[in-house]
């Protein structure tokens, strides 16, 4: 059976990831493929007794390299319980999240060592590297007002302040500049329906469901 397809959503608080990712799994099971949807921190059941601790409580209740070492704990059971299963059975895996967040929050924005970053990478992530990796840009304060709106005690992130989302912003948007043959940024400031069409618009001339 061939391999599933491995794409990520990527990008900072508010841009509306959770929405175009129900969109994007239903239009692809509409052209026959099986989806998994699932997210980071969590995803399988020891990640999200770890995302419990990473999403709640007062801003600096980690460091950033606490908040690292957490982090490839819940992504290394995530792999090995959810994401590697359904790609080896043929199944299509859609994933909140992963490695890159860790790249721009902790890294970039949170200040933790590259190497340390890099070093957890190489190790837990080995060679699953993401087929397409979408980009979801926002400006930092329609993000942030989006986020703070929708309320809720996973809040953690969205109160590290405005000048840690700036950095956090343009982490993802080096990233995509990176590696522009994995990545591709996609504006999240239009309506629903026009980020779906475009990020369908990239998956079909990226991967051919």
């Amino acid at each position: 059976m061939p391999r599933g397809r491995f794409i990520t959503i990527e990008g900072g608080e508010g841009t509306g990831k959770s929405t175009q990712i129900k969109r994007l799994a239903e239009r692809l099971r509409a052209a026959g493929v099986e989806v998994v949807t699932t997210r980071e921190p969590g995803g399988s059941t020891g990640a999200e007794a770890i995302r419990a601790l990473l999403v709640t409580g007062e801003s600096d209740r980690w460091s950033s390299t606490t908040e690292t070492l957490l982090m490839y704990a819940a992504r290394r059971d995530h792999i090995e319980r959810t994401v590697e299963p359904a790609l080896s059975r043929g199944a299509w895996v859609i994933s909140d999240r992963f490695h890159d967040s860790t790249r721009a929050y902790q890294g970039a924005a949170g200040g933790a060592d590259p190497a340390l970053i890099k070093a957890l990478e190489d190790y837990v992530v080995g060679s699953l590297v993401p087929d397409l990796t979408l980009v979801l840009d926002l400006p930092v304060d329609q993000g942030l007002a989006r986020a703070f709106g929708r309320g809720g005690a996973e809040a953690r992130f969205e109160g590290k302040g405005t000048a840690f989302h700036e950095r956090l912003r343009q982490a993802f948007l080096e990233i995509a500049v990176r590696e522009p043959e994995r990545c591709a940024v996609v504006d999240a400031g239009g309506d629903m329906d026009a980020v779906e069409a475009a990020l369908w618009g990239v998956v079909t001339e990226r991967l051919s469901p």
